[in-house]
Order: C-alpha cells, then structure tokens, then sequence
C-alpha cells in the first residue's frame, strides 16, 4: 500500500500531528477481503452487541507510521497494517462486506502516551497502535493477540559508520517516544546513552535528520517505514536486541471482548486475511518485508464459554482473568 506520496508524507505527517490530542479520520480504500459475512448475533450486554447496535466502533491507531498507522496528507485517510487489522476485526462485529464494516470505524489518533488513558476512559473501545503487550501494561489494560512480533532496531543517517548495535548508543544522543518501552530497556542495556524522548517518532525522526540526536530506537517495522520514506537518508543498523509481541488493547476485565477478538484473530491468521493485511502494507506491496508466520494467539487469562454467532462469529460472555500472565520483553 505504499503510494508515491510516501516519499514526502513524513513532511506532511509533521504538520498533521501539530494539534495535540485525538483526531479521527476515515480510512483508506484498501481492505483484505471481498467476502461478505453474515450480521453475527453477541451475548447480551456484551460489547460486541453494545458496539454493533451503535453501528460505529472506535478505535486508537497511530498517524504517523508508515506501514502500521499513517494518514494520507492527500486523502486524508489512515492506512496500515494496524487499520487493516482493525478492518477485519470490525468485520467481525457487524458483518457484511470489509468495505461496509470499514465505514463504520473511527479513528482516533493515539501517541503513545496516551493509549492507556484512552482506554481506560472509554475514548476508544480498542487501541491498535503498535502496541507492545507486556506485564507493566496488563495492569491497567488487557490485550488480545499478539497480531505480530517486532524486534527493537536502531535507526541512523545512512553515513553513519560507528552505531552498529545497541551497546554502540552508549555516550551517544539517542530519542525515542514517550510512552514506549523503549526508554526503560536502554536503561538496562544502553545505561550511558543520553536519551530524549518525543511524542511521536516522526518528530524523533527530524531530531536525528538535523543532528539533535545521534540515532532513534523503536520497533523495526516502525523504522522500516520511516527508513523507506527518507529517500535514502536513513538506514537501519539491524540490531534487533528486543522482542515486541503487538496487542490489541482493551479495558481492564473485558474478557468476553477478548475472547472475541482472540477467536477472531485466529480466524484471519487460517483464512488468509491476516496475510492479505500484510502483504498490501507491510510486504510485496508496501515496505517490502517478508511475510512472517503469524504469531500464536496467546490467551493470558481465562477464556470464558462461548457459543457460535450467526455466520461462525463467536458469541460470548464475560469471565473472570486468570491473575498468571506471560512475561513480554520490553
């Protein structure tokens, strides 16, 4: 899904992102699947039936990364992998075609550091904004998936010779946002870097072009895009010294929407929807990078019983979580 205006949208995505807070915005034109679904039947009280009866869900997602969550300065749509996934999701609650339950998203803009509070006070119903799940983060929110595995990578001007790993960030300027897990590794494994932190990676993205800073971590397919929008002034180094399991977040004991989401995941990882997601933004037809296996859902709580919806949708009830969790590297 990467358009010729990827090379400049960097430019264009700095003044997007000059107003604080959310926005939304309607999505691009791409989507996955052709197929029609049957309108599913959900629990009472559930939050399927409470989002489908309203006929809109909305949704955090990241507009200023390329791959994952950007907004077309020319269309002004958002368009990722990240929306991709939030297409087939939808899909799932209200049925019908992907383009029918794509119209009926909102998207919201959510950096970072605002994700846990938009969750918590209901802003969003779900977040997808390359959402690295781990034990710090389940305390206040829960997550479904993971939809994806990153691994953290540097990112420096394509003439740099001297920041070949992480160790290498000691003693050198480096940014990264505010939010991310990326601030509490380089403590542990890069503890004489002198870090600055951003509200988004764009804006961490011109501190390195213009020599604030030395070099910009965070996950690799967030660089990747920002990599192949630089016209060739940027490189990676390839470092890939953490492990990024990206979650779907919810509210804090939602786990009939958990269940949902998870058996919805599963169901587009087999049905090849997950894969067409994929390959239109993140592989052959965006940033070019292979097409992985999807990782295994992994379900950190108790899945409640669930019963079969209208057109093989789940229909489920709320659970109590299981207190054990896995342990996500940062």
């Amino acid at each position: 899904m990467q358009r010729r205006w990827m090379a400049s949208a960097a430019v264009a995505v700095t003044v997007a992102l000059a107003a604080a807070g959310c926005g939304s915005s309607k999505s691009s034109s791409t989507t996955t699947t052709a197929k029609a679904l049957p309108t599913p039947t959900f629990a009472t009280g559930s939050t399927m039936e409470r989002i489908q009866k309203a006929g809109k869900i909305t949704v955090g997602v990241k507009f200023d990364q390329p791959g994952f969550g950007q907004k077309n300065p020319t269309t002004q749509g958002v368009q990722g992998f990240d929306i991709e996934i939030a297409k087939e999701l939808a899909q799932g609650i209200f049925g019908g075609t992907m383009a029918e339950a794509a119209s009926k998203i909102n998207y919201v803009e959510a950096v970072s550091k605002n994700r846990e509070p938009f969750i918590q006070d209901g802003k969003v119903d779900m977040v997808i904004a390359t959402y690295t799940i781990n034990d710090t983060r389940k305390q206040v929110v829960d997550f479904a998936g993971p939809y994806y595995v990153a691994h953290g990578d540097i990112m420096v001007k394509s003439d740099n010779t001297t920041i070949k790993g992480v160790s290498d960030l000691n003693g050198k300027k480096v940014c990264t946002v505010t939010g991310s897990t990326y601030p509490a590794t380089l403590k542990t494994q890069a503890p004489r870097a002198d870090v600055s932190l951003y509200d988004t990676y764009d804006q961490c993205r011109q501190a390195l072009l213009d020599g604030r800073v030395d070099a910009e971590t965070t996950d690799n397919g967030i660089l990747a895009g920002l990599v192949k929008a630089s016209n060739g002034a940027l490189k990676l180094v390839g470092a890939n010294y953490t492990n990024e399991p990206y979650g779907i977040g919810v509210k804090k004991g939602d786990t009939g929407f958990l269940d949902f989401l998870n058996q919805r995941l599963e169901t587009i990882e087999k049905d090849g929807g997950w894969k067409s997601a994929f390959e239109a933004t993140l592989g052959t037809d965006g940033l070019g990078l292979p097409v992985p296996t999807p990782p295994t859902v992994d379900r950190y709580y108790a899945p409640t019983t669930t019963t079969t919806a209208a057109g093989g949708s789940p229909s489920t009830t709320a659970g109590q979580a299981n207190a054990t969790s896995t342990t996500a590297k940062p």
